[in-house]
Protein backbone atom coordinates (compact mmCIF):
# COMPACT_ATOMS: atom_id res chain seq x y z
CA UNK A 1 0.00 0.00 0.00
CA UNK A 2 1.28 3.24 -1.06
CA UNK A 3 0.89 7.13 0.81
CA UNK A 4 -2.26 7.60 -1.00
CA UNK A 5 -4.12 4.26 0.29
CA UNK A 6 -2.88 5.06 4.14
CA UNK A 7 -3.69 8.49 3.30
CA UNK A 8 -7.14 7.45 2.09
CA UNK A 9 -7.44 4.66 4.79
CA UNK A 10 -6.46 7.38 8.03
CA UNK A 11 -9.26 9.57 6.61
CA UNK A 12 -12.35 6.60 6.45
CA UNK A 13 -11.34 5.99 10.27
CA UNK A 14 -11.71 9.72 11.40
CA UNK A 15 -14.86 10.05 9.40
CA UNK A 16 -16.44 6.91 11.48
CA UNK A 17 -15.24 8.68 14.66
CA UNK A 18 -16.66 12.27 13.59
CA UNK A 19 -19.71 10.64 12.64
CA UNK A 20 -20.16 8.89 15.89
CA UNK A 21 -19.46 12.25 18.13
CA UNK A 22 -21.59 14.17 15.65
CA UNK A 23 -24.49 11.95 16.58
CA UNK A 24 -23.89 10.85 20.23
CA UNK A 25 -22.33 14.42 21.10
CA UNK A 26 -25.80 16.20 21.63
CA UNK A 27 -26.03 13.51 24.61
CA UNK A 28 -23.46 13.66 26.74
CA UNK A 29 -23.74 16.10 29.69
CA UNK A 30 -21.32 17.32 32.15
CA UNK A 31 -22.73 16.80 35.33
CA UNK A 32 -21.70 18.91 38.57
CA UNK A 33 -22.35 18.13 41.98
CA UNK A 34 -22.93 20.29 45.25
CA UNK A 35 -23.22 19.58 48.92
CA UNK A 36 -25.63 21.30 50.98
CA UNK A 37 -25.12 24.70 51.11
CA UNK A 38 -22.40 26.31 52.38
CA UNK A 39 -20.96 23.01 51.22
CA UNK A 40 -19.26 24.61 47.67
CA UNK A 41 -18.65 22.37 44.77
CA UNK A 42 -18.35 18.71 45.74
CA UNK A 43 -17.55 16.54 42.29
CA UNK A 44 -18.70 16.01 39.14
CA UNK A 45 -18.04 13.87 35.65
CA UNK A 46 -20.13 12.82 33.02
CA UNK A 47 -23.27 11.24 31.90
CA UNK A 48 -25.49 10.97 28.76
CA UNK A 49 -29.16 11.22 28.19
CA UNK A 50 -31.13 7.49 27.49
CA UNK A 51 -34.62 8.75 27.27
CA UNK A 52 -36.56 10.91 25.55
CA UNK A 53 -38.21 12.19 29.02
CA UNK A 54 -34.93 12.96 30.80
CA UNK A 55 -33.46 10.34 32.45
CA UNK A 56 -29.73 10.46 32.34
CA UNK A 57 -26.87 7.75 33.39
CA UNK A 58 -23.90 8.22 35.00
CA UNK A 59 -21.47 6.51 37.62
CA UNK A 60 -22.43 5.74 41.22
CA UNK A 61 -19.27 7.77 42.35
CA UNK A 62 -19.60 10.85 40.27
CA UNK A 63 -23.49 10.71 41.59
CA UNK A 64 -22.01 10.39 45.36
CA UNK A 65 -19.63 12.68 44.67
CA UNK A 66 -16.92 10.25 47.16
CA UNK A 67 -19.73 9.62 49.41
CA UNK A 68 -19.82 6.06 50.77
CA UNK A 69 -22.04 3.51 49.03
CA UNK A 70 -24.36 3.27 52.02
CA UNK A 71 -28.28 2.56 50.97
CA UNK A 72 -29.54 6.17 51.60
CA UNK A 73 -29.63 8.65 48.84
CA UNK A 74 -26.70 11.26 49.88
CA UNK A 75 -27.95 14.95 50.11
CA UNK A 76 -26.46 16.39 47.20
CA UNK A 77 -27.77 18.50 44.34
CA UNK A 78 -27.22 18.25 40.66
CA UNK A 79 -26.67 20.24 37.81
CA UNK A 80 -26.54 19.28 34.02
CA UNK A 81 -24.98 21.22 31.25
CA UNK A 82 -25.52 20.30 27.86
CA UNK A 83 -23.30 20.71 24.99
CA UNK A 84 -25.71 23.14 23.35
CA UNK A 85 -25.52 25.11 26.48
CA UNK A 86 -28.22 24.26 27.83
CA UNK A 87 -27.91 23.94 31.65
CA UNK A 88 -30.55 22.11 34.29
CA UNK A 89 -30.97 21.08 37.68
CA UNK A 90 -31.54 17.78 37.89
CA UNK A 91 -32.89 14.86 40.95
CA UNK A 92 -31.06 11.99 42.12
CA UNK A 93 -33.40 8.99 41.13
CA UNK A 94 -31.20 5.97 42.29
CA UNK A 95 -27.46 4.20 42.43
CA UNK A 96 -26.16 0.64 42.49
CA UNK A 97 -22.02 1.37 43.88
CA UNK A 98 -21.97 -2.38 43.36
CA UNK A 99 -21.98 -1.75 39.47
CA UNK A 100 -21.07 1.83 39.61
CA UNK A 101 -23.87 3.07 37.98
CA UNK A 102 -26.53 6.14 39.09
CA UNK A 103 -29.23 7.64 37.65
CA UNK A 104 -30.32 11.13 37.26
CA UNK A 105 -33.69 12.92 35.97
CA UNK A 106 -32.83 16.65 34.06
CA UNK A 107 -35.67 19.34 35.25
CA UNK A 108 -38.39 19.70 32.83
CA UNK A 109 -37.16 22.59 31.51
CA UNK A 110 -34.15 21.02 29.43
CA UNK A 111 -36.19 18.16 27.77
CA UNK A 112 -37.36 19.90 24.71
CA UNK A 113 -34.24 19.64 23.13
CA UNK A 114 -32.72 16.54 24.44
CA UNK A 115 -32.04 13.73 21.92
CA UNK A 116 -31.25 10.31 23.44
CA UNK A 117 -28.21 7.72 22.86
CA UNK A 118 -29.14 4.57 20.83
CA UNK A 119 -28.31 2.02 23.53
CA UNK A 120 -26.60 -1.10 21.82
CA UNK A 121 -25.52 -4.66 23.34
CA UNK A 122 -21.99 -4.67 24.68
CA UNK A 123 -22.44 -9.21 24.04
CA UNK A 124 -22.05 -8.41 20.70
CA UNK A 125 -18.63 -6.78 21.19
CA UNK A 126 -15.57 -8.12 19.65
CA UNK A 127 -12.29 -7.61 20.40
CA UNK A 128 -10.66 -5.59 18.09
CA UNK A 129 -13.15 -3.50 17.49
CA UNK A 130 -13.31 0.61 17.66
CA UNK A 131 -14.26 2.11 20.95
CA UNK A 132 -14.80 5.46 21.19
CA UNK A 133 -15.40 7.62 24.51
CA UNK A 134 -17.17 10.92 24.82
CA UNK A 135 -17.17 12.83 27.96
CA UNK A 136 -18.30 16.82 28.84
CA UNK A 137 -16.51 17.71 31.95
CA UNK A 138 -16.86 21.47 31.63
CA UNK A 139 -20.81 21.36 29.84
CA UNK A 140 -19.44 23.42 26.77
CA UNK A 141 -16.40 21.54 24.94
CA UNK A 142 -17.06 17.64 24.34
CA UNK A 143 -13.79 15.85 25.12
CA UNK A 144 -12.56 12.65 22.48
CA UNK A 145 -10.84 9.47 22.94
CA UNK A 146 -10.44 6.91 20.44
CA UNK A 147 -9.14 3.24 20.32
CA UNK A 148 -9.89 -0.53 20.26
CA UNK A 149 -11.82 -2.69 22.18
CA UNK A 150 -8.33 -4.59 24.46
CA UNK A 151 -10.70 -7.44 26.47
CA UNK A 152 -14.01 -8.30 27.25
CA UNK A 153 -15.07 -10.49 30.16
CA UNK A 154 -13.03 -8.44 32.35
CA UNK A 155 -14.14 -7.79 36.28
CA UNK A 156 -13.53 -5.30 38.54
CA UNK A 157 -13.76 -4.19 42.12
CA UNK A 158 -16.34 -1.96 43.08
CA UNK A 159 -16.07 0.43 46.05
CA UNK A 160 -18.02 -1.92 47.81
CA UNK A 161 -15.70 -4.37 47.42
CA UNK A 162 -17.94 -6.85 45.14
CA UNK A 163 -17.03 -7.68 41.58
CA UNK A 164 -18.54 -6.17 38.73
CA UNK A 165 -18.71 -8.50 35.75
CA UNK A 166 -18.58 -8.47 32.48
CA UNK A 167 -16.36 -5.44 32.40
CA UNK A 168 -14.79 -3.94 28.85
CA UNK A 169 -10.76 -2.85 28.61
CA UNK A 170 -10.39 -0.82 26.09
CA UNK A 171 -7.32 1.78 25.20
CA UNK A 172 -9.55 4.81 24.70
CA UNK A 173 -7.76 6.69 27.00
CA UNK A 174 -10.17 8.66 29.93
CA UNK A 175 -9.36 12.42 30.39
CA UNK A 176 -10.38 13.86 33.49
CA UNK A 177 -13.88 14.36 34.16
CA UNK A 178 -14.80 11.73 31.54
CA UNK A 179 -15.82 9.35 34.35
CA UNK A 180 -20.08 8.42 33.66
CA UNK A 181 -19.54 8.97 29.73
CA UNK A 182 -20.71 6.97 27.16
CA UNK A 183 -17.64 3.96 25.32
CA UNK A 184 -19.55 3.71 21.79
CA UNK A 185 -18.94 1.17 18.60
CA UNK A 186 -18.78 2.46 15.63
CA UNK A 187 -22.27 2.54 14.76
CA UNK A 188 -22.93 5.60 17.45
CA UNK A 189 -24.27 2.78 19.79
CA UNK A 190 -23.37 3.14 24.18
CA UNK A 191 -21.72 -0.34 24.77
CA UNK A 192 -20.61 0.85 27.95
CA UNK A 193 -20.52 3.36 30.75
CA UNK A 194 -16.75 4.80 30.66
CA UNK A 195 -16.15 3.88 34.72
CA UNK A 196 -12.13 3.48 35.62
CA UNK A 197 -8.39 4.04 34.35
CA UNK A 198 -5.13 2.03 35.99
CA UNK A 199 -2.91 4.87 36.09
CA UNK A 200 0.66 3.88 34.99
CA UNK A 201 -0.58 0.73 33.19
CA UNK A 202 -0.40 2.51 29.78
CA UNK A 203 -3.69 3.84 29.43
CA UNK A 204 -5.95 0.39 30.57
CA UNK A 205 -9.20 1.84 30.76
CA UNK A 206 -12.71 0.39 31.76
CA UNK A 207 -16.38 0.34 31.20
CA UNK A 208 -19.25 -1.21 32.70
CA UNK A 209 -21.17 -3.20 29.47
CA UNK A 210 -24.55 -1.22 28.81
CA UNK A 211 -26.00 -5.05 29.34
CA UNK A 212 -25.28 -4.79 32.85
CA UNK A 213 -26.75 -0.81 32.99
CA UNK A 214 -29.66 -2.45 30.98
CA UNK A 215 -30.49 -4.59 34.48
CA UNK A 216 -29.60 -2.01 36.23
CA UNK A 217 -31.41 0.56 35.26
CA UNK A 218 -35.16 -0.71 35.76
CA UNK A 219 -34.26 -1.63 39.02
CA UNK A 220 -33.55 2.00 39.52
CA UNK A 221 -36.12 3.28 38.11
CA UNK A 222 -38.81 1.09 40.77
CA UNK A 223 -36.97 0.69 43.63
CA UNK A 224 -34.04 3.46 43.57
CA UNK A 225 -31.51 0.62 43.93
CA UNK A 226 -30.76 -2.91 42.99
CA UNK A 227 -33.10 -5.31 45.00
CA UNK A 228 -29.97 -8.26 45.98
CA UNK A 229 -30.37 -11.32 48.29
CA UNK A 230 -28.63 -11.73 51.78
CA UNK A 231 -28.39 -15.02 53.80
CA UNK A 232 -25.77 -13.71 56.62
CA UNK A 233 -22.30 -15.32 55.67
CA UNK A 234 -18.62 -13.97 55.73
CA UNK A 235 -16.78 -16.52 52.85
CA UNK A 236 -13.35 -17.02 51.73
CA UNK A 237 -12.67 -18.68 47.71
CA UNK A 238 -11.33 -21.86 48.69
CA UNK A 239 -9.56 -24.56 46.09
CA UNK A 240 -11.33 -28.23 46.62
CA UNK A 241 -9.16 -31.41 47.58
CA UNK A 242 -8.83 -33.12 44.64
CA UNK A 243 -9.85 -36.59 46.24
CA UNK A 244 -13.07 -35.24 47.35
CA UNK A 245 -14.00 -33.65 43.80
CA UNK A 246 -13.58 -37.26 42.22
CA UNK A 247 -15.22 -39.07 44.84
CA UNK A 248 -18.10 -37.17 45.09
CA UNK A 249 -18.35 -36.21 41.46
CA UNK A 250 -18.58 -32.62 41.80
CA UNK A 251 -18.42 -30.51 38.75
CA UNK A 252 -16.65 -27.78 40.50
CA UNK A 253 -13.01 -27.49 41.92
CA UNK A 254 -13.75 -24.73 44.63
CA UNK A 255 -16.15 -23.64 46.79
CA UNK A 256 -17.01 -20.88 49.30
CA UNK A 257 -15.98 -21.76 52.52
CA UNK A 258 -17.88 -20.32 55.50
CA UNK A 259 -16.21 -18.07 57.60
CA UNK A 260 -19.00 -16.84 59.77
CA UNK A 261 -22.45 -17.02 60.10
CA UNK A 262 -24.43 -13.56 61.64
CA UNK A 263 -26.66 -14.92 64.25
CA UNK A 264 -30.56 -14.87 63.18
CA UNK A 265 -29.60 -14.88 60.16
CA UNK A 266 -31.27 -17.10 56.97
CA UNK A 267 -27.80 -19.05 57.05
CA UNK A 268 -28.20 -19.24 60.96
CA UNK A 269 -32.29 -20.03 60.26
CA UNK A 270 -31.46 -22.89 57.70
CA UNK A 271 -28.28 -24.68 59.50
CA UNK A 272 -25.70 -23.47 57.92
CA UNK A 273 -22.42 -24.00 60.32
CA UNK A 274 -18.96 -22.30 60.09
CA UNK A 275 -16.74 -24.39 58.35
CA UNK A 276 -18.87 -25.42 55.71
CA UNK A 277 -18.12 -25.47 52.03
CA UNK A 278 -20.68 -23.92 49.57
CA UNK A 279 -20.87 -25.50 46.39
CA UNK A 280 -24.34 -24.80 44.35
CA UNK A 281 -27.49 -22.74 44.78
CA UNK A 282 -30.38 -24.71 42.95
CA UNK A 283 -28.37 -26.57 40.65
CA UNK A 284 -25.94 -23.98 39.64
CA UNK A 285 -22.46 -24.31 40.72
CA UNK A 286 -20.80 -22.10 42.97
CA UNK A 287 -17.24 -21.53 42.34
CA UNK A 288 -16.15 -18.80 43.96
CA UNK A 289 -17.42 -15.29 46.55
CA UNK A 290 -18.29 -13.12 43.83
CA UNK A 291 -20.56 -16.41 42.30
CA UNK A 292 -22.35 -16.81 45.72
CA UNK A 293 -23.11 -13.11 45.49
CA UNK A 294 -24.40 -12.77 42.02
CA UNK A 295 -26.59 -15.76 42.70
CA UNK A 296 -28.21 -13.62 45.14
CA UNK A 297 -30.50 -11.75 42.96
CA UNK A 298 -34.08 -10.27 42.92
CA UNK A 299 -35.77 -13.27 42.20
CA UNK A 300 -34.21 -15.51 45.15
CA UNK A 301 -35.80 -12.98 47.88
CA UNK A 302 -38.02 -13.99 50.22
CA UNK A 303 -37.70 -17.80 48.16
CA UNK A 304 -36.93 -21.08 49.90
CA UNK A 305 -33.39 -22.21 48.24
CA UNK A 306 -31.42 -25.15 48.06
CA UNK A 307 -27.54 -25.05 48.94
CA UNK A 308 -25.57 -27.87 48.19
CA UNK A 309 -22.43 -27.76 50.54
CA UNK A 310 -19.84 -30.53 52.10
CA UNK A 311 -19.74 -30.54 55.71
CA UNK A 312 -17.01 -32.40 57.61
CA UNK A 313 -12.77 -32.22 58.00
CA UNK A 314 -11.51 -35.85 57.90
CA UNK A 315 -14.63 -37.21 55.28
CA UNK A 316 -16.04 -34.09 54.14
CA UNK A 317 -19.95 -35.50 53.26
CA UNK A 318 -22.15 -33.53 50.64
CA UNK A 319 -25.34 -32.17 52.11
CA UNK A 320 -28.27 -29.95 51.17
CA UNK A 321 -30.04 -27.19 53.10
CA UNK A 322 -33.11 -24.77 52.59
CA UNK A 323 -32.24 -21.25 52.84
CA UNK A 324 -34.33 -18.51 52.38
CA UNK A 325 -32.53 -14.99 51.66
CA UNK A 326 -34.01 -11.75 52.31
CA UNK A 327 -33.39 -8.42 50.98
CA UNK A 328 -29.40 -6.74 51.75
CA UNK A 329 -29.69 -3.26 53.23
CA UNK A 330 -26.83 -1.43 52.93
Amino acid sequence: MGAADDAFLLDAYSRSVTAVVDRVAPSVAAVRVAGDEGDGHAGGGSGFVITPDGYLLTNSHVARAGRPPAAARPALRYQVALGDGIESAAEWVGDDPDTDLALLHIGAAARLSLAPAVLGRSAELRRGEIAIAIGNPLGFEHTVTAGIVSALGRSMRASTGRLIPDVIQTDAALNPGNSGGPLLNSRGEVVGVNTAIIRGAQAICFAVAIDTAAWVIPQLLRHGRVRRGWIGVAGQTVALDRRVVMHHGLAVSQGVRVLSVDPGSPADRGGLRQGDIVLGLDGATLGSVDALHQSLSETRIHKDCAIKLLRGHASPQVMFLSLRPIERIG
